[in-house]
């Protein structure tokens, strides 16, 4: 059956970011190149942000930085394999098994359902990683860059599995599980080109339903106004509705709130799982470790004050 289902995507969309690599190569040197030929020019008060931290040339590049990014994406993508073979076993039993009905794989519907359905979950499964520490602490190494460009699109993360818990709904709902992960490369290759401070605002209609480098460079911001806003990858109509939209409104300060001071690969992907792991051994009660573990990044006991060690904060009330 997964052969058959297989077989009905075209063999040039097997593998769509595959694909898409070359152009992902070509974009990031073409930008890294503007970058190296413009100087930065601004006085010296518009290079630095609000909280004191210097900010880079606008679309600039840092070498170490950029270097550390394409290291950690082109491990993700043997990590990101690893995960998708194990949920594709999961997703053929739930759809063979499970789900009441069968979608054709060969109609465009399906394909347009699988894609908008991989969109409203990455928007949720996005949300619940910026406000559940231990999803959180997967997530934070794709925020971790101080740059915004396209080599911090790169960036991944090495364990996509809460994406693949929220996906589950969609092979139940009978989307063959070949469309939901075709529906993920579509996504991901969208998501690389909104990762640029070369592009401001596009046409109002498609600000309005799109997301766009405007939108997402709110998203990598540490501002505190634009904590915890714009999830969506695809679509922007997903925060509209659930109240997490936020227009720009100046250039974002880029990277968490707290810096993590290295260019390590290794350490981005797994210091806030140390960290998790040192309050959770501090922690005095089992509601206390507990709270370390699945509230939100920055969570204290009542009785400790520190200052938040996240990318985020609480969301507003009603977000």
């Amino acid at each position: 059956m997964l052969h058959d289902l297989w077989q009905a995507i075209p063999e040039p969309l097997h593998d769509p970011v595959a694909l898409a690599v070359p152009f992902f190569v070509l974009f990031v040197a073409i930008e890294a190149l503007a970058a190296r030929m413009l100087e930065d020019e601004r006085p010296v008060a518009e290079r630095t942000g609000p909280d004191g931290r210097a900010l880079p040339l606008p679309g600039g590049y840092l070498t170490r930085d950029a270097a550390a990014s394409i290291s950690m994406g082109a491990v993700s993508v043997l990590t990101m394999t690893l995960w998708k073979l194990g949920a594709l076993g999961l997703y053929a039993v739930v759809f063979a098994y499970l789900a009441p009905w069968q979608l054709p794989a060969d109609a465009w519907w399906t394909w347009a359902l699988a894609i908008l359905g991989v969109d409203f979950f990455f928007y949720w499964a996005h949300r619940v990683a910026h406000r559940v520490r231990l999803v959180w602490a997967t997530h934070q190494a794709h925020h971790s860059s101080e740059y915004f460009n396209f080599s911090t699109a790169l960036r991944q993360k090495w364990n996509n599995s809460a994406e693949i818990v929220f996906w589950l709904p969609l092979p139940l709902l009978g989307v063959p599980p070949a469309l939901v992960f075709l529906g993920f490369s579509v996504s991901l290759v969208y998501q690389f080109f909104v990762h640029t401070e070369r592009v401001g605002t596009l046409w109002r209609p498609v600000e309005l339903v799109l997301n766009t480098p405007s939108h997402h460079r709110v998203h990598h911001g540490s501002d505190p106004e634009y904590l915890d806003r714009n999830y969506g990858g695809i679509l922007i109509v997903w925060d509209r509705l659930f109240g997490t939209f936020q227009p720009e409104l100046h250039r974002p300060t880029y990277g968490l709130t707290v810096p993590v001071g290295t260019f390590n690969p290794l350490r981005l992907q797994t210091h806030e799982y140390a960290a998790i792991a040192r309050d959770v051994r501090a922690a005095p009660t089992w509601r206390d470790k507990l709270g370390y573990v699945f509230g939100p990044p920055g969570w204290r006991p009542d009785s400790v004050v520190t200052e938040p060690e996240r990318h985020g904060a609480p969301e507003t009330a009603g977000a």
